[in-house]
């Protein structure tokens, strides 16, 4: 069976991981009929996600998001499609989040020194 392994590092710290993390699971429930139950941790969760067909986790901790994925004989063909997807998702959650960051550092007031 074809295996998806996705890594993507961060800055956000644990508490704006699981924020994102928590809408990419509200994001493939609806997109894509998964089902994702949460575990969370101390210094990383887990989302697990299944649907027939493909069934995964992605690892949450403070600097990094890790999905691992494997796919049913059906969808193996669809891989590089599904990979993509899963992708483009993860990315304009995390742009989202990194350009609000961004936003919020330029708009603090400075102190002179």
């Amino acid at each position: 069976m074809p295996d998806i392994a996705i890594r993507r590092e961060h800055q956000l710290g644990l508490k704006k991981a699981r924020e994102i993390a928590w809408q990419w699971a509200e994001q493939v429930e609806a997109e894509f009929n998964m089902e994702c139950t949460v575990e969370e941790g101390d210094d990383e969760d887990l989302v697990h996600f299944e649907r027939s067909g493909v069934n995964g986790t992605l690892r949450v901790t403070a600097d990094a998001f890790d999905l691992k994925a494997r796919l049913g004989f059906l969808l193996g063909a669809f891989q590089k499609t599904i990979e993509g997807e899963i992708l483009k998702n993860l990315d304009q959650l995390l742009g989202s989040a990194r350009g609000a960051a961004t936003a919020a550092k330029k708009a603090a007031p400075r102190r002179k020194g």
